[in-house]
């Protein structure tokens, strides 16, 4: 699949970013992951947070290609481009961040105490080295999109 393909079953629709947006999103990413080193908070409540802030990468790379997801099953879909976009090597990341998805769900609406400092631990990871690579592709594929 590719994302043109996406956009022909109405999963993704075009979109126009620009420098400001992105600056946007990744003020945003920097603020979850230094929000989520805040010790006081629950682990559930830094899960989310640093779930928030991979989720914002994975928009960012759809925003710069041109697109983004639309509203049904939008986490979903934004998390599954990942690998069409930075290539099919990342399909296990977007399936791990696609578990988090679901852990984040349960531990939003249905009950707390869900999740482990270890597993913050390996989100917080994952994000760092995902914010990592996709400021590098942002830099390598769209430098008009970065100040």
């Amino acid at each position: 699949m590719s994302l043109e393909s996406w956009e022909a079953n109405g999963w993704l629709r075009k979109h126009q970013t620009s420098r400001q947006e992105v600056d946007d999103l990744l003020r945003i990413v920097e603020r979850d992951l230094r929000d989520a080193a805040v010790t006081e908070l629950s682990a559930d409540w830094k899960f989310g947070i640093l779930y928030n802030a991979a989720l914002k990468l994975c928009t960012l790379l759809l925003y710069a290609e041109g697109y983004r997801a639309e509203r049904n099953l939008q986490h979903y879909r934004t998390i599954q481009a990942l690998p069409l976009i930075l290539g099919q090597q990342r399909q296990d990341d977007a399936d791990y961040l696609d578990a988090c998805r679901v852990k984040r769900n349960v531990v939003e609406y249905d009950r707390s105490g869900v999740v482990s400092a270890g597993e913050v631990a390996e989100l917080e990871d994952f994000a760092a080295e995902l914010r990592a690579e996709v400021s590098g592709w942002l830099r390598n594929t769209h430098p008009e999109l970065l100040e």
